[in-house]
C-alpha cells in the first residue's frame, strides 16, 4: 500500500470516530478537498505532490478530533508528528516539511516556504470552491485571487 493510501486509511478510522454524521462528512469533503487542490497545486510548481498531500490530509485533523480551532495549527502540526512517527510513513525531512506546512497554513497573511504555501492555498481554494454560495473570507480574498489568476481562471 503507498504511503498516502495509507495515511488516508488511518485518518478515515479517526474521523469515523465522530459521532455527528454532518460533522463527519464535513470533515471528510473538507480533508480530502484540500489533498486533491494541494497535488494540483503541488504539481503545477513543481513540488512533491505526495507531501502536500500527506499534509492536507492531517492539517485539521486535531480541530476535528478535539472540536476546537484554537491554536489548531500549531496544535495539528503536533498532532502530525506524532502520526507520522507512529506510523513510520516518512523520514525525518518529510516530517519536518508535512509539520511545517500544517504549522503554518493558518497564517493566510504571511508568506512562508514553498510547501506551505501549497497547503494554505489549497486550503483557500477549498474554502473558496466548496460552498460558492459562502462569502470569501477577507483575510483569504488576496491570495484567492492570486491563485484564480495563476491557474488562469
Amino acid at each position: 500500500m503507498g504511503r498516502l493510501k495509507e495515511l488516508r486509511k488511518y485518518v478515515d478510522n479517526e474521523l469515523n470516530q465522530i459521532g455527528d454524521a454532518d460533522k463527519r462528512n464535513s470533515a471528510i469533503v473538507h480533508l480530502y478537498g484540500v489533498s486533491l487542490a494541494a497535488t494540483m497545486i503541488a504539481k503545477k510548481r513543481g513540488l512533491d505532490p505526495e507531501i502536500v498531500s500527506m499534509a492536507a490530509m492531517l492539517h485539521d485533523l486535531h480541530a476535528y478530533k478535539s472540536g476546537s480551532y484554537d491554536d489548531h495549527a500549531h496544535k495539528g502540526a503536533d498532532l502530525a508528528r506524532d502520526i507520522l512517527g507512529k506510523l513510520n510513513l516518512t523520514d525525518e525531512a518529510e516530517t519536518e516539511t508535512i509539520c511545517s506546512a500544517i504549522y503554518h497554513h493558518d497564517d493566510k497573511l504571511t508568506v512562508d516556504s514553498p510547501m506551505d504555501e501549497v497547503l494554505k492555498d489549497a486550503d483557500v481554494v477549498h474554502h473558496c470552491m466548496n460552498d460558492l454560495s459562502k462569502p470569501i473570507k477577507e483575510k483569504e480574498q488576496a491570495r484567492y485571487d492570486k491563485l484564480c489568476a495563476e491557474f488562469g481562471m
